[in-house]
């Protein structure tokens, strides 16, 4: 379990296709340079979210932490799409008794959607991204979505697109200002809004 409140970035140092040449039937290596080993002490077997995406740590030396990310985790998410020198958001799984500021975040995501265009605002920036189908009817305006594993708050919704009013304070902490128009994002909806949309239409909350 996550809270989407980033407080430390990694660096791709290595994203290796394992097994065959195709990583969509094999899957990759992901090494990470993160930041926050020291105070965190994660172990080989922990979960911690990059971009948002839930992953098991499957060997720590030094900060670089390897995870194994297998073809359903690639089909579903972003990260195939990282390349070594690559910035990440990462995030620590939550401890009993930790604060929750943010929106419960699983780090199951839903899908990985395009960043359609973004302008300055205020202080901060406008983010519009794609909506996908199936995630659409998870989205309102004020209600939370996960973006990368940013926990953030709906601005406003349209025909297949939603926007972001990001503060500075995301941009500066997180990759998601080093995303332009055109690259994909992950994209993990509020699991209490999918809860309550399986139980209006009767349906096992598993599925969408």
């Amino acid at each position: 379990m996550f809270s989407g409140l980033i407080r430390y970035r990694g660096l791709v140092i290595l994203s290796a296709v394992k097994g065959r040449q195709d990583q969509s039937a094999s899957g990759v290596r992901l090494t990470v340079r993160c930041e926050g080993v020291e105070s965190e002490r994660p172990q080989p077997g922990d979960s911690i979210a990059i971009d948002g995406v839930c992953l098991t740590a499957t060997a720590i030396e030094g900060d670089s932490v390897a995870f194994d990310v297998v073809p359903e985790t690639l089909a579903c998410s972003s990260l195939g799409d990282r390349v070594a020198g690559d910035l990440v958001n990462v995030e620590y799984a939550l401890r009993v008794g930790d604060r929750l500021g943010g929106h419960f975040v699983y780090g199951h995501v839903d899908a990985a959607a395009r960043v359609l265009w973004r302008t300055p605002e205020g202080q901060g920036e406008r983010l519009r991204i794609e909506s996908p189908p199936a995630l659409a009817r998870m989205i309102a305006p004020k209600g939370f979505i996960a973006v990368d594993g940013v926990s953030l708050t709906v601005a406003a919704t349209g025909d297949g697109w939603f926007e972001l009013a990001l503060i500075p304070e995301t941009i500066e902490r997180t990759t998601l200002r080093a995303r332009p128009p055109g690259s994909r994002v992950n994209l993990e909806g509020d699991p209490i809004a999918r809860v309550i949309l399986s139980a209006v239409e009767g349906r096992d909350c598993g599925t969408l």
